[in-house]
C-alpha cells in the first residue's frame, strides 16, 4: 500500500508498516444468496484463527493485528454480510450471520476446531455461533463483548444506523468525519487514518461507509441472553480495555459468573472498549497467552 505519511518526524512505527503491507489472499464463500468475503494470510503457523470484526466494521480493523500471529497461526479475517466487502441484506439475524462464520471456515479449509477471537459485536455473533455449531470450534475469545448485569444502568449513546447512508463529496472530506462506536478517543491517529482509508466505497455522488446503515434496524437475534455463555461447550477467554464503558467491573464478574470463575481473563491497561487500537502490542501479547493457553485446553496447541 502507498504510505501516506513520508515524514521524517513520522510517529508512525515500522512494525505497523511491516504489518499492513503483509499480503493476504482475498476469498468469498455465498450464505443464503449472499456474498461472504474473507481473508487469509499465511505463514509458518499451522493452527487455523478465524478473527470476527465488531459492528460496522470490517476485515481491514485486523491488518495490523493478524500478520503479527503468523509465526504461530494461520490467521483469517472475514467481513460479517452487511459490512465491508460483503454482500448487503434486506434483513440480518444471528442464526444467518453464525452460518456465515462456519461457512467461511469451511471455504478457507480452517478444519473442524478453529481458534475464534470475536471484538464486541463480532464476540456476540461468534458466541452464538458456538451454541448453535459447538461441535464447529475449538475455542473462543471474547475482546472486549459480554452481556452487562441486569441491575447495571446503560450510559445514553448516541443511536447508530437508520436514515439516509451519508455520502461525501470526495474521499479527504469523508475519512476527516470517521469516527469509533461506541464513542472514544483514540491516541494512535495512524490506526485512525489506516482504517478510514480502508473504510470508504466509491458511489454515485462521491464516497461512503463501507456498511449498510439500516443493519441496525433490521437486525433479528441480536439481544445478548445470559444463556448464550452458559450454553459454551469450549474453552472461553476475555479480552477488554481497563478503561472500557462497554465492559466494567462488574460486567467482568457477571461474565465470569456465567462462564466460571477459572475463565482466563486479561484487561489491557489505557485501553477502551476498541483495545487493540488503543494498545495495538499489549493486545497481541495478552492475545498469544491466551490462544495458547485456550489451545492446549482443546488439544490443539
Amino acid at each position: 500500500m502507498a504510505r501516506w505519511d513520508k515524514a521524517p518526524s513520522s510517529t508512525i512505527p515500522d512494525w505497523f508498516w511491516q504489518a499492513v503491507e503483509t499480503p493476504s489472499e482475498a476469498g468469498a464463500v455465498e450464505v443464503d444468496e449472499c456474498d461472504v468475503r474473507y481473508r487469509t494470510w499465511r505463514g509458518a503457523g499451522e493452527t487455523q484463527l478465524l478473527l470476527i470484526h465488531g459492528m460496522n466494521a470490517h476485515s481491514h480493523w485486523w491488518d495490523f493485528i493478524a500478520p503479527q500471529l503468523l509465526d504461530e497461526y494461520r490467521v483469517v479475517a472475514m467481513d460479517l454480510t452487511g459490512m465491508g466487502d460483503s454482500d448487503y441484506r434486506y434483513g440480518y439475524n444471528a442464526e444467518t450471520y453464525a452460518e456465515e462464520i462456519v461457512a467461511v471456515c469451511d471455504a478457507a479449509d480452517m478444519g473442524e476446531k478453529p481458534l475464534i477471537v470475536g471484538h464486541s459485536f463480532g464476540g456476540m455473533m461468534a458466541a452464538k455461533a458456538a451454541n448453535l455449531f459447538p461441535r464447529r470450534f475449538g475455542a473462543l475469545v471474547l475482546v472486549d463483548s459480554g452481556i452487562r448485569h441486569p441491575d447495571e444502568p446503560v450510559k445514553d449513546q448516541p443511536m447508530m444506523g437508520g436514515g439516509r447512508p451519508k455520502t461525501y463529496p470526495d474521499r479527504g472530506t469523508a475519512e476527516s468525519r470517521f469516527r469509533l462506536y461506541p464513542p472514544q478517543p483514540c491516541e494512535n491517529r495512524y490506526i485512525m487514518e489506516y482504517i478510514a482509508r480502508q473504510s470508504l466505497m466509491r458511489v454515485e455522488g462521491g464516497y461512503a461507509w463501507k456498511f449498510d446503515e439500516e443493519l441496525p434496524l433490521t437486525l433479528k437475534g441480536g439481544e445478548r441472553y445470559p444463556e448464550d455463555y452458559t450454553g459454551l461447550s469450549m474453552p472461553v477467554g476475555l479480552i477488554y480495555g481497563k478503561e472500557s464503558a462497554s465492559f466494567s467491573s462488574r460486567t467482568l464478574a457477571y461474565m465470569l459468573e456465567l462462564l466460571g470463575a477459572d475463565t482466563p481473563a486479561v484487561g489491557i491497561d489505557d485501553a477502551q472498549h476498541h483495545v487493540f487500537l488503543d494498545q495495538p502490542l499489549a493486545f497481541v501479547a495478552a492475545l498469544r497467552d491466551m490462544l495458547s493457553g485456550l489451545a492446549q485446553r482443546v488439544g490443539t496447541g
